[in-house]
């Protein structure tokens, strides 16, 4: 069974930059769509950037666009998200996801992703 786990969050300041990982074991999730999530206290999850199985067509929330890039690396099965430029408004536990169903559409649903990682918590300090 694939598993998906997040890595590289912490602690920073605001204007500070963070690489998060996202290292799938077990079945590949190499020839499916996955995604970033994420969710402050009290909020509800929501979509902050998603990438092709092939790594095209990346697509951000406009809140992070300009400021963070979506990546992944299919050779070592792993996903990366740099953060740059981070504000305290980015708070929260961040979630990788992957498609199980070889779609793409609907991208910024969290309902779309069938599998999640455990989620890494980043927290900027104003």
């Amino acid at each position: 069974q694939v598993q998906l786990v997040e890595s590289g969050g912490g602690l920073v300041q605001a204007g500070d930059s963070l690489r998060l990982s996202c290292a799938a074991s077990g079945r590949t999730v190499n020839s499916q769509t996955m995604g970033w999530f994420r969710q402050a206290p009290g909020k509800e999850r929501e979509f902050v950037a998603t990438i092709t199985w092939w790594g095209g067509s990346p697509y951000y929330a406009d809140s992070v666009k300009g400021r963070f890039t979506i990546s992944r690396d299919n050779a070592v099965s792993t996903m990366y998200l740099q953060m740059n430029s981070l504000k305290p408004e980015d708070t929260g536990v961040y979630y990788c996801a992957a498609r199980t169903d070889g779609g793409a559409a609907d991208w910024s649903r969290p309902s779309r992703y069938g599998l999640w990682g455990q989620g890494t918590q980043v927290t900027v300090s104003s």
